[in-house]
């Protein structure tokens, strides 16, 4: 139970404690934090199921089915940060389940970390661009048609993965297993001073100033400027269409799409980089808060389950409101189920014809 208090278990900030040092008076809330788990496994479960389902559509559909345009570009890459995001849910599944053991190795432990940062930076930019992009269409509408093509959104996409993968790397680089030599109980967390040293001061130094800078840079980087460029690029396209009532007439129901993809991505994501930087806060003093530190405790698995169910919903927001999406899903799926019952009708066809040509040998025989 005393990884539950460690934050690192679900948003990857870890305080610069070892695993449970210090967390004794929480043992009282065990059936709180086990419920806690509970929900959270229900929910990762949830999303792993609907993202992989929703975005393997997507992907499917965006990739073989539809014409490649630049909006199928960005709504493809979507589809893939976020279905191998959800794919990699079990793991963090079993960790849950197994009490926050982690049974996978230390390759695994940095490998799963990393491939989830990396999709979430990935899927949060590509949100980003998205916005700068409808932004550019509607606020220039000549210039993009001259020179918005497939070519240029494929190199952007390109680039917003490198990028992804660079911020990414960290995780690599500090994520380890600690292993209890009494009960082999096996610990995934973020060790900022590459060390098991938690009694020299300049070690814990270290471990802290590590982690003060990556959660300042995970809140500007992954919420805070990609918010502020999602809500500016928004704020343009509605001033602009309140002035033109016929681009607004020609745009299906943007105003009700680009509310909820304002409200979502922010009801999603703020909770849990705020918990983050209340977190850091409360680490950073030296004086003991056991109320501050229940509060954190019990709002960073919640804040979590947020930030994860954007990666199911986004197919919702971005592309099923599409009517053209909506319609060759419908087509492809239709078409799918077609192609099965046809085989299936043609496999009985040749299965009664067979079997007459069966009984008429055999009536033959009988009248020979």
């Amino acid at each position: 139970m005393m990884e539950t208090i460690n934050s690192s278990s679900y948003n990857f900030i870890t305080t610069t404690q070892p695993p449970g040092d210090g967390y004794d008076d929480f043992d009282k809330y065990a059936d709180l934090f086990k419920s806690l788990h509970i929900m959270s496994m229900i929910v990762y479960s949830l999303v792993f199921v609907l993202g992989v389902v929703g975005n393997g559509v997507v992907i499917w559909v965006t990739g073989f089915k539809m014409k490649k345009t630049v909006n199928t570009v960005w709504i493809l890459n979507l589809a893939v940060a976020d279905f191998l995001f959800t794919a990699f849910l079990p793991l963090k599944v079993t960790h849950l389940a197994l009490d926050f053991h982690w049974p996978f190795g230390n390759f695994m432990c940095k490998l799963h970390t990393t491939v989830s940062l990396l999709n979430m930076f990935t899927s949060i930019y590509l949100l980003m661009v998205i916005s700068v992009d409808r932004c550019v269409s509607v606020v220039w509408p000549v210039w993009a048609q001259n020179h918005r093509n497939i070519r240029k959104a494929s190199w952007v996409s390109l680039g917003v993965w490198v990028v992804a993968s660079i911020l990414s790397v960290p995780y690599f680089v500090f994520r380890d297993t600690e292993v209890d030599p009494e009960d082999r109980f096996t610990f995934c967390f973020d060790n900022f001073a590459l060390s098991d040293d938690y009694e020299t001061p300049s070690v814990n130094q270290l471990r802290q100033s590590r982690n003060e800078a990556l959660v300042v840079v995970q809140f500007f980087l992954k919420f805070l400027i990609p918010f502020t460029v999602i809500v500016s690029c928004y704020a343009i396209i509605i001033h602009r269409l309140r002035r033109n009532r016929t681009l607004a007439s020609q745009t299906s129901r943007p105003f009700k799409i680009i509310v909820a993809i304002i409200i979502t991505f922010f009801v999603c994501w703020a909770p849990l980089h705020i918990m983050g930087l209340i977190h850091l806060v409360k680490f950073s003093s030296d004086e003991p808060n056991n109320k501050l530190e229940f509060v954190i405790s019990v709002s960073i698995p919640i804040a979590t389950n947020l930030a994860f169910l954007n990666s199911c919903l986004n197919p919702l927001l971005y592309v099923f409101m599409g009517q053209d999406f909506k319609d060759e899903v419908r087509k492809s799926i239709l078409k799918a189920l077609e192609s099965a019952f046809q085989e299936e009708k043609t496999r009985s066809t040749y299965a009664t014809k067979t079997g007459e040509s069966k009984e008429r040998s055999a009536a033959d025989d009988t009248e020979v």
